[in-house]
């Protein structure tokens, strides 16, 4: 159910606030698979209990898809979620099979595997109770603090298989998180739940990404997340600039036209005719974030089964 929007007052938080106040509405289903094989990712194999995110960044890549799969990918993005009420059963059986080699598994390359959803139906435990019990590699992705109730069981997976969370966290700044990432927790409870998995001796790092140009990719905002990364114990930080293609594109420009109108022109013509920048745009982004982590002697967080693509390719992982 979407609450009625309010009479434009022309505030830069109206659609945010907007956004906020939707609630998701729930469809459980089946379904056939639960480890998808991948392309053109830094990882083989993927595992998404729920499709479609609660969360609702602005900026996300996975809204590209769902227009192409014919679904919501503006406003509406995030009202529907489906809920894969078998997937730890048939994830089970996948495991089991002869010619499964134990392959690293990227848990939450397509929807936050740990948004509202897994708090009541709690498919991403099932899961990763499946892949410790086969001592399985895997990584998580993900904004939510609500991992941190699964810490036990990381734990004892971690002993068993090598196993990473990378906690997404494009900015400290609270106006950028509220306009980019209206449906996720502030940054800093992130880095709190991250630092909670450090201590337990959990491979944790910081994704920042994606870096917004013109929004978040000041030398201090990086430097910012960078030092709280070190600080909450984060073994690595890696980074990766906003991605636009076809459904988010339509979606985060009218986002920002909402929240930074004089931005609009740069981002048009940055991205005129193009997903993702060129590699010239890209590298002293990059290169500013590997040399504030090495001021902070934090290493690359780059996991086995989850780590930032190569250029061209700068995804931003939207979960």
């Amino acid at each position: 159910m979407v609450t009625e929007r309010p009479e434009a007052r022309g505030n830069r938080y109206e659609h945010m606030f907007y956004t906020r106040v939707m609630r998701p509405a729930y469809r459980e289903e089946p379904c056939r698979t639960a480890l998808n094989r991948v392309q053109g990712m830094p990882f083989e194999w993927s595992l998404n209990p729920y499709m479609g995110c609660a969360h609702r960044c602005s900026f996300c890549y996975v809204r590209a898809f769902e227009q192409r799969a014919d679904r919501p990918s503006g406003s509406a993005y995030g009202s529907s979620i489906r809920v894969k009420i078998n997937i730890v059963e048939i994830l089970a059986r996948e495991l089991a099979r002869r010619s499964w080699r134990g392959a690293g598994v990227a848990v939450g390359a397509a929807t936050d595997p740990y948004q509202p959803a897994e708090g009541r139906y709690r498919l991403t435990r099932g899961c990763l109770e499946r892949l410790a019990a086969a001592a399985n590699p895997f990584a998580v992705i993900t904004r939510s603090p609500l991992i941190v109730r699964d810490l036990e069981l990381l734990a004892h997976a971690a002993r068993r298989a090598e196993v990473s969370v990378a906690f997404s966290v494009p900015c400290l700044d609270e106006d950028v998180w509220r306009a980019t990432e209206p449906g996720t927790a502030p940054p800093r409870q992130r880095l709190r739940a991250l630092r909670t998995l450090a201590e337990a001796g959990i491979r944790t790092s910081v994704a920042i990404a994606p870096i917004l140009p013109g929004i978040s990719d000041r030398r201090d905002q990086l430097a910012a997340v960078v030092e709280a990364a070190r600080e909450s114990g984060a073994h690595g930080v890696w980074s990766g600039v906003l991605y636009l293609k076809p459904g988010t594109r339509e979606h985060f420009l009218e986002s920002l036209a909402g929240s930074w109108p004089e931005l609009v022109p740069r981002y048009e013509a940055l991205y005129a005719g193009r997903a993702h920048l060129p590699g010239a745009e890209v590298a002293p982004l990059r290169a500013r974030v590997d040399a504030l982590a090495r001021e902070r002697g934090i290493g690359e967080g780059r996991a086995p089964t989850l780590r930032p693509p190569p250029a061209p390719c700068q995804l931003s992982l939207g979960l």
